[in-house]
């Protein structure tokens, strides 16, 4: 599972550090550095401080999804994934009204509407929390998702707003693009298919 949860990591973030590895995986930086160490020998991934996974590696995640996949309640997670679509549209207003206001970029100058925003991303993730805590049941591998969330609504609510949705960092949105991107991939679905159909961050 933690060679699952590296390599699927180092595919979606591009290039993966063992800090930002063990954060994916929910372990320590040093068993993911471990870990990145015996991928690298096996040359499934390939870089120093920073790893990209190889066309080999991602061949060999793509077996492991799969793998995954075919023992995984397929009907319960179809299930959640609808309610986890419900979910994705209020998240898509939320960024958007955090990003842009009136039209233009949002300078942040409101003090009352960035307030409203903020208490809209929280009683989003106080609806959403219990399902990822029922995805995490169907596929135990996204466990730690569950984490990351908690992680980022606490620096947003500690008044660290780059954890709303700036790319590099393990922001609310960051982690909700990575675990879309799971679960399109454990159900079999394409993401130009998904984004066509208006599901896709």
């Amino acid at each position: 599972m933690l060679e699952t949860r590296i390599l699927m990591a180092a595919r979606l973030k591009g290039r993966l550090t063992a800090e930002a590895g063990a954060t994916s995986a929910a372990v320590t930086v040093s068993e993911a550095a471990t870990e990145v160490d015996r991928l690298r020998g096996l040359g499934f991934v390939k870089g120093e401080a920073t790893v990209r996974a190889t066309p080999e590696g991602r061949a060999r995640l793509a077996e492991l999804v799969e793998a995954e996949r075919l023992v995984t309640d397929q009907d319960a997670l179809a299930a959640a994934y609808e309610e986890f679509d419900e979910h994705n549209t209020r998240l898509k207003d939320v960024v958007s009204a955090w990003q842009v206001r009136d039209g233009a970029p949002n300078d942040h100058t409101d003090a009352e509407h960035d307030a409203q925003v903020l208490a809209q991303l929280d009683g989003l993730h106080q609806r959403f929390r219990p399902l990822i805590v029922r995805i995490s049941s169907i596929a135990p591998r996204l466990e730690p998702y569950v984490g990351r969330f908690d992680f980022a609504l606490e620096q947003v609510k500690a008044g660290d707003h780059s954890y709303i949705a700036r790319p590099i960092t393990d922001s609310y949105h960051t982690v909700w693009f990575e675990l879309h991107e799971e679960l399109m991939g454990l159900l079999g679905l394409r993401r130009e298919e998904e984004a066509a159909a208006g599901r896709a961050v």
